[in-house]
């Protein structure tokens, strides 16, 4: 496979890190001899939009935090990152802010009482807006995969929405999931 795709799977980044390791971002593109990194270009509370309000069972025009980040492959941008969080679980935390957070959101998100137990993830195939190729440095032409991840706890209370748009001819989603 070319260097110019990149393969990822979900999983890595749905378990708790070990403590003091790399993000998961990070350590799976270094376990594959690239470099992996992020920008949080925004932090902080909106109003969810309307798909995100709808996966997490609320009004539209409630409130969430929301952290929007820009992933990078070898200092080229590959993804835009918006993860969402209800706000009675993540306002006035670090997820509501801009910096790294040391052992990532799973791991805060534990903390403050919310393991993920189960994941659903949709898959589509679309065009771009401007406000997304300008960013993914990619042309009109070009579609995008659009990844939304919803994450249940153990209540199968929603904790998080993660929307993901990433260049379609660099990226490959692999999925592989244990029979039995």
């Amino acid at each position: 496979m070319s260097d110019s795709v990149w393969v990822s799977a979900s999983a890595s980044y749905l378990a708790r890190g070990k403590e003091g390791a790399r993000d998961a971002w990070a350590t799976e593109t270094a376990a594959q001899g690239r470099r992996g990194s992020q920008r949080i270009v925004h932090a902080g509370v909106v109003v969810a939009p309307a798909d995100v309000a709808e996966l997490f069972g609320v009004p539209e025009g409630q409130e969430v935090v929301v952290r929007r980040r820009i992933m990078y492959l070898d200092d080229e941008p590959c993804e835009l990152t918006d993860t969402y969080y209800p706000a009675d679980i993540a306002r006035g935390t670090r997820l509501a802010e801009t910096a790294k957070i040391p052992g990532g959101a799973v791991a805060l998100l534990a903390d403050l009482g919310h393991q993920g137990v189960r994941v659903r993830e949709d898959v589509v195939a679309r065009m771009p807006s401007p406000e997304e190729r300008e960013p993914l440095q990619i042309g009109t032409g070009e579609p995008i995969l659009q990844l939304t991840r919803l994450t249940l706890d153990e209540e199968d209370r929603p904790i998080q929405v993660d929307v993901m748009a990433m260049p379609s001819q660099r990226q490959r989603l692999r999925y592989e999931l244990r029979i039995g």
